[in-house]
């Protein structure tokens, strides 16, 4: 008996077969427009994801902003609504002694304390950066004032620095005598300085950490086969490679420091030190602008100021930055 052998039949299920040519015919492209509604939510979904965000911000930042601006044209005090006076309570920033005074201690406030900030947590986290044995505590350790409250921290300072005070009792000691921290114009307002400083240090130092994982351990291997040490290494090596870091911590750090409130106010009291001598912007805000006789537009004036020269601040260091990369 002969074997039929039984021929291959395309199937029937409307799959195409091959052409004339031996290839398979490609599907036409079938893809319809997307409907309008479609469309449509894809151009909203994102603004419907950020309008949370956008609410608070409106609401607790922008809407008091503008309320601000719009008061430092006014009168207006506690309880009383004020009329448009224009320039009047700028001008009469021009002649306020108290004015020019926490203006002097916030802009010293900066020159200070900024350049502390940039360098001091930079050197600390070289140090706490290498992996040694117990190097996680001491890393803690230096956290600690960031997460702690600024009433404690000033409350632990004023009592260490009171005329009875830890500091004082160990200056007694040693023969050296007490020393007026808290009583004398520029000790206290330097003190102040000193705590927002040791604060301020953690916080940084995690920023500072975070920018010297990324730098190449090669450059440093590099830099010490040709003979530099540990210093040129840091000059020629370190700073390069972090100075964009340094450059956000010189903005966050000066704005920071021209808005200080609670260091001075807890350290100096609500009247700002002796004479009201270590007073800075925000304690005048504070004091001219609360109570039931408060000066609201008066005092929205003084914010008004305080928000222009911060914004020239970052604008200053921003534009530092710029010439340093032509």
């Amino acid at each position: 008996m002969k074997s039929t052998a039984a021929a291959s039949v395309p199937a029937a299920t409307g799959a195409p077969g091959p052409s004339a040519s031996g290839r398979r015919s490609r599907p036409a492209d079938t893809a319809a427009p997307r409907p309008r509604r479609i469309r449509r939510q894809l151009v909203t979904s994102p603004w419907l994801f950020a309008a949370p965000g956008l609410a608070i911000v409106g609401v607790f930042i922008l809407y008091p902003f503008v309320g601000t601006v719009i008061n430092s044209f006014t009168d207006k005090r506690q309880l009383v609504e004020g009329k448009y006076v224009g320039l009047a309570n700028f001008r009469e920033l021009l002649h306020d002694d108290m004015f020019w005074i926490g203006l002097r201690n916030s802009t010293l406030y900066v020159l200070v304390v900024v350049p502390a900030l940039v360098v001091l947590p930079l050197l600390l986290a070289l140090l706490v950066q290498k992996q040694i044995p117990g190097i996680t505590f001491f890393r803690s350790a230096f956290y600690t004032p960031v997460v702690a409250s600024i009433v404690v921290v000033g409350l632990i300072w004023v009592w260490m620095l009171d005329e009875r005070g830890l500091v004082n009792a160990v200056l007694e000691a040693v023969g050296a005598g007490k020393v007026g921290f808290l009583s004398d114009q520029w000790l206290l307002l330097f003190s102040a300085m000193a705590v927002t400083v040791w604060k301020g240090l953690g916080y940084y130092m995690i920023i500072y950490l975070a920018a010297l994982a990324n730098v190449p351990r090669e450059l440093h291997e590099a830099a010490a086969v040709d003979g530099a040490g540990p210093v040129r290494r840091f000059l020629s090596v370190t700073v390069p490679a972090v100075r964009s870091t340094m450059v956000l911590v010189a903005a966050l750090s000066s704005v920071a420091a021209f808005k200080v409130f609670s260091e001075v106010y807890l350290m100096a009291g609500p009247t700002g030190g002796p004479a009201g001598e270590d007073t800075t912007l925000v304690m005048l805000v504070q004091r001219t602008g609360t109570g039931l006789t408060g000066r609201v537009g008066y005092a929205s004036a003084i914010s008004v100021v305080i928000f222009v020269v911060t914004v020239a601040l970052m604008l200053l260091v921003l534009r530092a930055d710029r010439k340093e990369d032509k």
